[in-house]
C-alpha cells in the first residue's frame, strides 16, 4: 500500500526535506476513529460557508440589479481573503496547539456569517463574505498540516481523502442549505441558518479532535523566523509547480460552478434557484471518488494521479457545452468534481513530502494562498469573458489553465517522488 518513495529517497531528491519524526503515537489507517471524524467535520463546515452563495448569484443579480462579474464578488471576496490570510496563519502559528487554532477559528467563522444576514445592500454582503475569509485558513492549513503529523506517512494519503470528500459534502450542504432557505424563508435567513450550524461544529471539533502529538523542539526553531522561511518555499520548485496545481485547481472548481450558474438558468435549461441548489448534489460523488482516489494514487503513484485527475477535468469541461442538463450535469460536473476532488488530494499529500520539516504549516498556508488566488480569478475573469462568449469562452478559458497546470507538474514533480515504488 506504501506507494510514497522511502523518505531517504525524498530527502536526497530534495537536501531541504529531513527524515520525518516518528510521533508517540502516529494514527494508523483510520484509527483512532473520533480523529478522523473530527478532521472531516472540520472540513464540512469550513466549506458550508466557503461557496454558500453560489446558487444565489441569479438571484442577487435581480435583486440589487447587479452584473454576474458583481455578484460574483460574493465568492471571490471570500477566496481573496483567504489567499491574504493563509501565509500570515502559516507564517505566525507554527509553534501554537493545531487544536486550539483550528477551534477557534470554526467559531471566529461563525460571527461574520451571522452578520451577513443583516447586509443592507451587496457591497456589505461583500464586505462580511470577505471577512469570513479571513477566517478560514486557520482551518484549512491547520488542519492539512495536522493530518500529516499525525499518521503515518503510508496513510496519510487515504486520510486526507477523507477529509477532501468531507469538504465536497460540506460544499454540497452549504449550497444547498443556502438556496432551500433562500427560497422559502430570503436570502438573510440562509446566512442565520449556517451561522449557527458552524458555531454547533465549533463545539463538535472541540469535543472530538484529539489534541496534537509533542513536536520535536527543532520546530520551534524552525518558526521563530516566520517569514523567511516562508519565503524560501518560492525556492522550492517541487512546492512552486505543487502551488500552480492548487491555484489551477480552485480556479477551475471556481469559474464552473460559478457562472455554470447563469448558463443554467438561462434557456434551454432555465433552473429555479432550488434547482440550483439541487445542481450542487453532484459534489457528493466526491464523498466516493476522492477516497477511491486516496487508494489509487497509493498504488500508481502521483504522476498518474494527477494526469488523470486533470484530463477528468479537461473532458469534463467540454462535456458541459452539452445542451442536454443530464449529460452536463453528471457527465460534465462529474468528471470536473471527480479531477479536481483527487487533484485536491494528491497536492496536499504531495506537499507534506515537498516541504522541509518545521516549517509544513508554512507551506500549507503558502498552497492555500496560491490556491484561493486561482479561486478569487477565477470568480472575477470568467464574467468579464462571458460577456464576448458566455459559456463556450468560459470554457475555453479554463482548458487554457488547465493545460498549464499540467505542464507545471510535469515540470515541477519530474523526480523519485513521481513513482509508484
Amino acid at each position: 500500500m506504501d506507494s510514497f518513495p522511502a523518505q531517504p529517497a525524498v530527502a536526497a531528491a530534495n537536501p531541504a526535506i529531513e527524515t520525518l519524526p516518528e510521533y508517540p503515537h502516529p494514527h494508523l489507517g483510520l484509527r483512532p476513529a473520533r480523529a478522523v471524524i473530527a478532521v472531516c467535520v472540520s472540513g464540512i463546515f469550513a466549506f458550508l460557508n466557503l461557496y454558500s452563495t453560489q446558487p444565489l448569484l441569479p438571484l442577487f443579480s435581480h435583486i440589487f440589479h447587479a452584473s454576474e462579474a458583481m455578484v460574483g464578488l460574493t465568492i471571490s471576496a471570500s477566496t481573496l481573503a483567504v489567499a491574504l490570510a493563509a501565509p500570515l496563519f502559516g507564517a505566525f502559528t507554527e509553534r501554537l496547539s493545531r487544536k486550539r487554532v483550528i477551534v477557534f477559528s470554526v467559531i471566529a467563522l461563525a460571527i461574520p456569517t451571522l452578520l451577513a444576514a443583516t447586509s443592507p445592500g451587496l457591497h456589505t454582503l461583500i464586505f462580511w463574505r470577505f471577512v469570513q475569509g479571513l477566517a478560514l485558513p486557520g482551518i484549512f492549513a491547520t488542519i492539512i498540516t495536522y493530518v500529516g503529523e499525525e499518521w503515518r506517512r503510508e496513510s496519510i494519503a487515504l486520510a486526507m481523502s477523507f477529509y477532501v470528500s468531507s469538504t465536497a459534502m460540506g460544499g454540497f450542504l452549504g449550497r444547498y442549505i443556502s438556496g432551500i432557505v433562500a427560497d422559502s424563508l430570503g436570502w438573510r435567513w440562509s446566512f442565520v441558518v449556517l451561522g449557527i450550524l458552524t458555531l454547533i461544529g465549533g463545539v463538535m471539533i472541540a469535543r472530538w479532535l484529539p489534541r496534537e502529538s509533542p513536536r520535536p523542539p527543532h520546530h520551534a526553531v524552525a518558526s521563530a523566523h516566520g517569514l523567511r522561511v516562508a519565503l524560501s518555499h518560492f525556492r522550492n520548485t517541487r512546492l512552486l509547480a505543487t502551488f500552480a496545481v492548487g491555484f489551477g485547481m480552485l480556479f477551475t472548481l471556481v469559474a464552473t460552478f460559478t457562472y455554470v450558474t447563469f448558463y443554467l438558468a438561462a434557456p434551454p435549461f432555465r433552473l429555479s434557484t432550488v434547482g440550483l441548489s439541487n445542481l450542487f448534489a453532484i459534489y457528493l460523488i466526491g464523498l466516493a471518488v476522492t477516497p477511491l482516489g486516496g487508494v489509487l494514487v497509493t498504488r500508481v503513484g502521483m504522476r498518474r494521479g494527477i494526469l488523470f485527475a486533470i484530463g477528468c477535468c479537461f473532458a469534463g469541461e467540454l462535456l458541459t457545452l452539452s445542451h442536454s442538463l443530464w449529460i452536463v450535469i453528471l457527465l460534465g460536473l462529474g468528471l470536473v468534481c471527480t479531477g479536481v476532488f483527487m487533484a485536491q488530494s494528491t497536492a496536499a499529500s504531495y506537499l507534506r513530502m515537498a516541504a522541509p520539516s518545521g516549517a509544513r504549516v508554512s507551506a500549507a498556508g503558502l498552497y492555500l494562498s496560491c490556491y484561493y488566488i486561482g479561486g478569487t480569478v477565477g470568480g472575477v475573469v470568467p464574467g468579464w469573458i462571458w460577456r464576448f462568449g458566455r459559456w463556450p469562452a468560459c470554457v475555453g478559458l479554463t482548458e487554457v489553465v488547465l493545460l498549464g497546470i499540467l505542464i507545471a507538474a510535469l515540470a515541477g514533480w519530474s523526480n523519485a517522488a513521481w513513482s509508484a515504488h
